[in-house]
């Protein structure tokens, strides 16, 4: 009774995925909430900003958040399933038309963080 080692990964794998991953996409503005750590207290301490990347499979699935603060662009790794990522909240849905937005690096500003919002469905469509 031999596993090929793929099996063997994804079944060891399985076990630590988190149980709802939430649904989020490049572009969406979010809250993180991470769990952090000082001597023998335990916190959440929240990250928000902007997704501008998701990569990766599996366990080893991240996602990068940026924002600005005091004016310097700040940015995080995330991994998905970590149990040290409490949830992740989205405030915002962006629509984006490409994957990775690192131009987002290269902006001043406004446009630093403004990902144009989704539009809203019309419920009612305007007959002719």
């Amino acid at each position: 009774m031999d596993m090929n080692k793929g099996a063997l990964f994804d079944k060891i794998e399985m076990e630590q995925y988190r149980k709802e991953p939430a649904k989020f996409n490049v572009g969406d503005s979010v809250r993180v909430h991470t769990k952090v750590v000082e001597g023998d207290k335990e916190r959440i301490q929240i990250f928000a900003g902007v997704v501008i990347g998701k990569r990766g499979r599996g366990l080893n699935e991240t996602f990068t958040v940026r924002r600005i603060s005091y004016g310097e662009g700040v940015e995080r790794v995330f991994p998905i399933h970590s149990p040290r990522v409490d949830k992740v909240e989205i405030e915002r849905q962006g629509a984006v038309r490409r994957a990775k937005l690192t131009y987002l690096r290269g902006r001043i500003g406004k446009g630093a963080t403004a990902v144009k919002e989704k539009a809203r469905e019309q419920a009612a469509a305007p007959a002719k």
